[in-house]
């Protein structure tokens, strides 16, 4: 059986919503098989995060070393990375494993509002880690903070992304929930812009909705289909993740994953 395989480099959510979490429900909900690597520790829960214990560098990088150097995988999901030093390690060991279809999740703040990186480790995510991956996937709040302007409009979005892959080799794709009363993400990929539209669901339970999105790429990517096709069949998982109006916790409430098994 040839199963594929994808790795998700994270931080571990305790109330299973998001994060690594978040991340295996989803590849397993794709029929890839998941691995793993925590930057982080959070005690969270559906109204916010209490505590965040990170990792180390150290730790991540044998982590990354240990499941490069026995089961490869097909694509890699990156998400939670706070500090500088792990960032770099991160990025030390894409470079001398080389994996393909890397795809990053700038995780900046959590759906409840909490900061998840450290403030001087913007830089350092920007200038080495985001140039490693073939697609970054911001929602609007951390496109204006990589861009360095307010996005208000549309054609706001299309300029963040063109100013955001100025130092990037791969796609730029600008989730556009922030913005409008629709749910149209925008994918600038090769020189290209390309609309995604979609209805927006009426459910406020979207906590883990970006981790959700960027695994469901990343596996998808590792089943072989292309970029515009990968993110065009994670839109489509994760509006049926909403749909299907799973309601848990006091607070913004996590998606049901395993809707379509």
């Amino acid at each position: 059986m040839d199963m594929k395989k994808v790795l998700t480099i994270a931080g571990s959510d305790s109330s299973g919503g998001a994060g690594v979490q978040a991340d295996i429900k989803t590849m397993m909900a794709h029929k890839v098989f998941a691995l793993s690597v925590i930057t982080a520790i959070t005690a969270q829960n559906t109204v916010g995060v209490d505590d965040v214990l990170d990792a180390g560098a150290d730790i991540v990088g044998k982590q990354m070393d240990c499941v490069f150097t026995d089961i490869f995988p097909d694509a890699v999901k990156i998400g939670m990375v706070s500090n500088i030093e792990t960032i770099k390690m991160i990025a030390s060991k894409l470079k001398q494993y080389g994996p393909k279809n890397i795809v990053i999740d700038p995780v900046m703040v959590s759906t409840s509002g909490c900061a998840l990186m450290h403030p001087d480790a913007m830089d350092t995510l920007i200038s080495v880690l985001l140039p490693l991956g073939d697609i970054i996937t911001p929602n609007i709040p951390e496109a204006e903070k990589l861009c360095g302007f307010q996005i208000s409009s549309t054609d706001d979005m299309q300029r963040a992304a063109k100013v955001i892959s100025a130092n990037l080799s791969g796609s730029v794709l600008i989730k556009g929930g922030h913005l409008t009363e629709t749910a149209d993400d925008l994918l600038y990929d090769k020189g290209e812009f390309i609309w995604y539209r979609g209805e927006r669901v009426d459910n406020p339970n979207t906590h883990g909705t970006g981790c959700t999105l960027s695994s469901a790429i990343a596996s998808n990517l590792a089943l072989g289909y292309d970029m515009r096709t990968s993110v065009r069949n994670a839109k489509d998982y994760i509006t049926g993740a909403l749909k299907a109006g799973l309601d848990l916790g006091r607070g913004s409430g996590p998606l049901n994953h395993a809707w379509r098994m």
